[in-house]
């Protein structure tokens, strides 16, 4: 029988980035197969096209998304055919001493961030039978795909699609980042460097905790409007704006500054925004081999820290459902995270709109 192929967005480090029909396997030991209903664009689709994370193999994009259930492997017991789930791309392996430890988003385990499942393979297939990738083991930029049971995540069959996508990325990442990274508590005050959906996530995790101030500071009048809707008190053109200047002048320093944008020229600005004792929080993720440079002195004179934040120090099982009952209950207002919705067709389209840095975010449905 011949595999069913369908398009999908394939990034090719000799031809570049086009669409390719590819097939997708069925769900082996342990794996669950999704139909696609909704995925996000992200800057880390980005990254791997413009090569600040390069690839010597084809790469279905694609790494935030949600869907339903179609089958599932022998051994799985989390879900079952017809559930409505968040794929979750950091896919723990369970195992290892970080895993036990319950830092699974430290996990030394996982096959997902080299581009493949658990157990080294790949579902996806082209036309010719050749191997094709799932970016960071999901690719979820086509109709189907396989993936292992930890990484979907099942919620309610109420929540839109839509919104599960958020939740598998930019939404963890981003209030994860104030809860569980930093640990931010009421009244608290916050710079925010970048209002992009992850960005915004942040702010939005800040008015959850009770952060205050909130200061977003952004190149675009758009986002910063928007940050003043998702909770932001203040909002600083960062083109002009001499943000450490601004926070050390009206606040005496912040207690936090999250940078979300991966600039390591921006990175190297945050202890400087703090009060002493504060903690920069590096959300957003630079090009491999990227530098930032800090004064160490004031680091160990004034007691600041700078935290690393991968995907929102989240377990993916433990923290999307929580988003999601939150969203459901009317806390967060994830609706105004989306920005533009497109058929997956135009999945490279998207990307370019996220290059110019048009939009909130842009939702893809098959």
């Amino acid at each position: 029988m011949t595999p069913k192929l369908s398009p999908a967005l394939v990034l090719d480090p000799v031809s570049g980035l086009g669409s390719r029909d590819v097939s997708v396997r069925p769900a082996g030991p342990g794996e669950v197969e999704i139909e696609v209903r909704a995925a996000g664009v992200c800057h880390s689709d980005l990254h791997v096209v413009t090569g600040d994370w390069p690839t010597d193999r084809p790469l279905v994009l694609g790494h935030e998304a949600a869907g339903v259930v179609t089958s599932v492997g022998d051994g799985v017991t989390s879900v079952r055919a017809g559930d409505h789930v968040v794929l979750s791309w950091f896919a723990p392996c369970r195992r290892c001493r970080r895993c036990v430890a319950g830092e699974a988003w430290l996990c030394t385990g996982t096959k997902a961030v080299a581009n493949m499942l658990p157990d080294g393979t790949t579902a996806f297939a082209d036309d010719q039978g050749e191997p094709v990738w799932p970016y960071l083991g999901l690719g979820a930029f086509t109709e189907r795909l396989v993936v292992p049971e930890v990484a979907a995540v099942k919620v309610p069959d109420e929540l839109p699609f839509s919104i599960g996508a958020l939740l598998g990325c930019s939404v963890t990442t981003g209030i994860g980042a104030v809860v569980n990274t930093a640990g931010v508590r009421p009244g608290e005050s916050a710079v925010v460097i970048g209002t992009g959906g992850v960005g915004l996530s942040v702010v939005m995790g800040l008015r959850l905790v009770g952060a205050d101030p909130v200061i977003a500071v952004d190149l675009s009048p758009e986002r910063l409007a928007a940050a003043r809707r998702f909770g932001a008190t203040h909002t600083l053109d960062g083109n002009t704006a001499d943000v450490a200047a601004w926070c050390q002048d009206e606040l005496g320093g912040v207690d936090h500054a999250f940078e979300a944008i991966g600039s390591p020229k921006v990175i190297s600005t945050l202890p400087a925004m703090l009060t002493s004792g504060g903690a920069a929080v590096l959300v957003g993720m630079a090009a491999t081999g990227a530098t930032a440079t800090f004064d160490p002195f004031d680091l160990a004179d004034q007691g600041k820290r700078i935290l690393g934040c991968n995907y929102g120090s989240s377990i993916g099982e433990i923290d999307i459902p929580k988003l999601a009952r939150l969203y459901l209950s009317g806390r967060l207002p994830l609706d105004d995270l989306i920005g533009r919705t497109r058929p997956l067709s135009e999945a490279a389209d998207a990307l370019d709109d996220l290059r110019s840095n048009t939009g909130v975010r842009t939702i893809l449905e098959p």
